[in-house]
């Protein structure tokens, strides 16, 4: 914050003669209905003089707050589609069963799998039993064994069959269907789809966690950045200050100012970090689109997302505001 001229206010001469005004104290009045510095205006008032000027994006503390929120957005769009991607998974794997018919023989194996899936069908619950075309099956292992590998008898691929039942899978469901099918394929293996995804339902929780407190870290450095440029304002200003103090000044018209000056230059700086975030997000969700992956594509951020990530500059501006208030006045006490 740079220097800037202070308006100090004009007193009537006391008359020839009288009694001269008694000194003021800190804090007090200047004279009768003189309770406030003329030249002193509040927050977003105007037509009056300031004791502190506004450089906007002239000094460090926008650029750095902007830097700070730019993360932040980035790190808040992160947790919320990772906390989309896992609703969405859970919600479409919460009735998924996967039913595997392990038989080295291919025409056995086949059999196996019509069977099982008629008896699938008929226990209560089962919404659809479908069995997983081998082509498919085929086209799922390549990225891991390579165009043909699969093919014939080369290596035997179990049958698969998708089942989908009206509830959560619990133990209770798996049982029942292991039960139905032991009569038709008794080397079958029954697995609930959200089981396989757990450890992934856990690396994303993790991730999540990591976001906020990444959130919580850049709120403390932002809070110490706006520190030490307050403590640096008022070291500048140290002699103004004073003089203010003993025409009538308050802590807390002196602490506005400097509140209101840190809250524009937040404001300047929170909104360049809010548009470079959001570049960042939509460059980012382009390139995770263009994956195609099924489970990705939960992460969508929705319209409430976005007006999650849009508070962030607002509470960035709020924090450094009041960043600035307690330490001007923490600080003037300690001064005068």
């Amino acid at each position: 914050m740079d220097d800037e001229q202070v308006q100090i206010p004009q007193r009537p001469l006391a008359p020839t003669g009288g009694p001269a005004d008694p000194a003021p104290r800190r804090g007090g009045v200047l004279g009768r209905g003189e309770g406030k510095l003329a030249g002193w205006r509040a927050f977003g008032s105007g037509g009056e003089g300031v004791l502190v000027p506004q450089a906007r994006l002239s000094g460090p503390t926008p650029w750095v707050i902007a830097i700070m929120v730019t993360i932040t957005v980035i790190a808040a769009a992160t947790g919320l589609a990772l906390r989309n991607i896992a609703n969405a998974a859970a919600l479409d794997l919460a009735g998924g069963v996967s039913v595997q018919i392990i038989e080295a023989q291919a025409p056995i194996r086949a059999a196996q799998a019509q069977a099982a899936q008629k008896a699938l069908l008929a226990v209560p619950g089962v919404i659809s039993a479908r069995v997983v075309p081998q082509a498919e099956l085929d086209q799922l292992l390549v990225p891991w064994l390579g165009a043909g590998m699969s093919d014939g008898d080369m290596v035997p691929v179990p049958a698969m069959i998708d089942v989908r039942i009206d509830g959560a899978a619990d133990g209770g469901r798996i049982a029942a269907l292991r039960a139905a099918l032991g009569r038709v394929a008794p080397g079958a293996r029954v697995d609930a789809q959200s089981h396989w995804l757990a450890p992934v339902f856990e690396a994303m929780d993790s991730l999540r966690w990591l976001a906020l407190s990444m959130i919580a870290l850049l709120a403390l450095a932002l809070a110490a950045a706006v520190l030490l440029s307050a403590r640096s304002a008022l070291g500048t200003h140290r002699q103004t200050i004073e003089i203010v103090h003993n025409l009538g000044g308050t802590d807390a018209q002196i602490a506005r100012i400097f509140q209101r000056s840190m809250g524009m230059d937040a404001t300047l700086g929170s909104l360049v970090g809010l548009v470079l975030g959001q570049v960042a997000v939509v460059v980012l969700g382009a390139r995770f689109a263009g994956l195609g992956a099924g489970l990705l594509a939960g992460g969508v951020l929705r319209p409430l997302d976005w007006a999650v990530v849009a508070l962030v500059p607002a509470a960035a501006v709020a924090l450094a505001m009041l960043t600035a208030r307690l330490s001007v006045l923490i600080a003037l006490r300690r001064m005068l």
